[in-house]
């Protein structure tokens, strides 16, 4: 059989991904203690408010000026799927939803048509430090669908389901869904338009931890699927026999499949997974069409309606420090985790 691994290429800041994927962001911050406004402890002297993303003291501020985070933006298009590992997310959008999620939570948004968002990451602690992390990606729509009305669904971290694998050694792996399924498990359905909704896209979305020396083989799926796993943590990973070492991105054949052989630290690894849509993409800023008289028409579109304009009396609202987590939809609904 031939080489399972179709190349190995290295990772920046933010990740190059391939069809139905756009890119994926990975987001580590070691934020300080907050304040009581929920913003960082320590001094902003030199940072480029508004425009942050040197990780200065091991922390970026992004677009936030007193908040860590994301602003209000349009987004049209695509999906966005993000992955809270650690800290706070606070959601609000032009629809006038919000929520709050983190540690394990994932948020999975369909701009659609058009949508207005900020994402503010709250610095609750102030007795200690506020690590946070995340992945942020970046998900097609087909044409048929980019202009569906937008939705997101909130998935909780106890509903995401979780398989531990113990090899022969007594090392573990555990794979975490947020897509697809494994060992008669499977992820929580995603928002109805999405790509990732129709079974022949095959979409997956796993993160992987190998425990130090740990073995485990990713199964095979169907040919023609766009596979690649990003190793992003530990100090030496076999893949297939190749010996690599953080931060790459694998890109794999889909239906071969793919022994892990960890090396003498825990490393952990993202796979994405899908069928490629296989249309044009055409991407510009917050916008990802199919064509540029689209992206114009996209253009067009926000600057005259603002995407329902902006409800809320700041660009980034940050929820209250004792507020839990929670998500309130547009039409009312809520929903906390128990």
């Amino acid at each position: 059989m031939s080489d399972p691994i179709l190349s190995v290429r290295p990772m920046s800041f933010q990740w190059e991904t391939s069809d139905p994927f756009l890119f994926c962001v990975h987001h580590d911050d070691a934020y300080p203690p907050g304040r009581d406004d929920l913003s960082p402890a320590a001094s902003l002297a030199g940072r480029n408010l508004g425009q942050d993303f040197e990780p200065r003291d091991g922390w970026r501020m992004y677009h936030g000026r007193r908040v860590p985070g994301f602003p209000q933006h349009p987004h049209r298009g695509f999906e966005t799927v993000t992955l809270a590992r650690r800290g706070y997310i606070d959601h609000s959008d032009s629809l006038g939803a919000q929520a709050r999620f983190g540690h394990g939570d994932v948020q999975w948004m369909t701009a659609g048509r058009g949508i207005v968002h900020s994402e503010m990451f709250p610095l609750v602690n102030q007795d200690r430090g506020n690590p946070t992390e995340l992945f942020q990606i970046w998900m097609n729509l087909p044409a048929a669908d980019k202009m569906v009305e937008p939705h997101f669904t909130m998935m909780w971290a106890r509903d995401i389901p979780r398989r531990t694998f113990t090899d022969e050694g007594g090392g573990t792996t555990e794979v975490t869904m947020v897509a697809g399924a494994l060992d008669g498990a499977r992820a929580p359905a995603p928002p109805p338009a999405s790509w990732a909704s129709r079974p022949q896209a095959e979409v997956a979305i796993w993160t992987i931890r190998l425990s130090p020396g740990a073995s485990w083989t990713v199964p095979a799926a169907s040919p023609g699927l766009n596979r690649t796993l990003y190793l992003f943590a530990g100090a030496s990973l076999d893949v297939a026999g190749r010996t690599l070492a953080p931060t790459v991105g694998v890109r794999v054949r889909s239906d071969a499949p793919l022994l892990l052989r960890n090396g003498p630290a825990e490393s952990e690894l993202l796979l994405l997974q899908g069928r490629p849509i296989g249309e044009p993409v055409a991407h510009y800023g917050p916008f990802v069409m199919n064509s540029r008289q689209e992206l114009e028409q996209a253009f067009s579109d926000y600057q005259r309606t603002r995407f329902g304009g902006w409800p809320w009396e700041s660009d980034g609202p940050a929820h209250g420090r004792e507020q839990g987590r929670f998500a309130r939809h547009a039409d009312g609904r809520r929903e906390e985790p128990a």
